[in-house]
């Protein structure tokens, strides 16, 4: 980023859109990539004021899944921070309370942009001949063999799941805490209040990323394996009819 700076300062391309990732089964809402895209976002283009709509264009991460690709569908998509969730970085003070003033959810974090894919005239006739001469399988629709990556993205999700039960289990540990400690601050709060600080809350920012990471796996299961788990339940509801 420094070098992009430089560039800018002696007037030579320095238009970085961001910076890429590759993940696979969609696993890319972590902490790193928060603060990878909150660096870019506040500090390859300092001398622009965050809300312009000139920072906004130059400062996006781009989201790429070979799975779904290999899958048949072209993963790419592009992300931004929201202005809300920048300026609670800028504080980095996560709590409770900062988010909620916020108006900060899993679904407010990202902000996605759009993509627009240009091929040249040669490449469109041949993606419209490859698509016309196609043929499907009609037995593909019958076949009952599960997909490794719907098992793959079930895993997941109840590793995700497990994250936030042990995270609602701090949370929850910390508001006994805080709670129990009242009574005696109340008490002694004109003599000795100083001494009885409430415990520092857990930082919430991490329970976004594990419901963002399971909103994510639940929108793969329903686009990509849906039809899987259909076939999954009508064959164990024929077999059981047969028993």
């Amino acid at each position: 980023m420094e070098m992009m700076r430089r560039l800018h300062h002696v007037k030579m391309d320095h238009l970085c859109v961001g910076w890429y990732k590759s993940t696979y089964y969609s696993s890319f809402i972590t902490k790193a990539l928060l603060d990878s895209q909150f660096s870019y976002q506040d500090t390859l283009f300092p001398h622009i004021p965050q809300y312009s709509p000139i920072k906004k264009k130059k400062s996006a991460v781009l989201i790429y899944n070979p799975i779904k690709t290999a899958q048949g569908s072209l993963s790419l998509t592009a992300y931004r921070l929201t202005p809300k969730l920048m300026e609670v970085c800028k504080k980095k003070y996560f709590s409770p309370e900062a988010l909620k003033k916020g108006n900060i959810t899993f679904e407010h974090k990202f902000e996605e942009g759009l993509i627009v894919i240009k091929n040249s005239h040669v490449i469109s006739v041949l993606m419209w001949a490859l698509k016309k001469s196609a043929v499907a399988d009609k037995r593909e629709l019958l076949s009952l063999a599960s997909s490794t990556h719907l098992g793959k993205n079930l895993q997941l999700q109840i590793d995700r799941v497990d994250e936030m039960s042990q995270d609602v289990v701090q949370y929850n540990t910390n508001m006994r805490s805080t709670l129990k400690q009242q009574p005696q601050k109340h008490q002694y709060q004109q003599h000795r209040g100083s001494v009885f600080k409430p415990p520092q809350p857990p930082a919430r920012i991490d329970s976004l990323h594990i419901a963002g990471q399971i909103n994510t796996y639940y929108q793969n299961i329903k686009v990509f394996h849906a039809p899987n788990l259909g076939k999954l339940f009508m064959a164990q509801a024929l077999q059981e009819y047969n028993n």
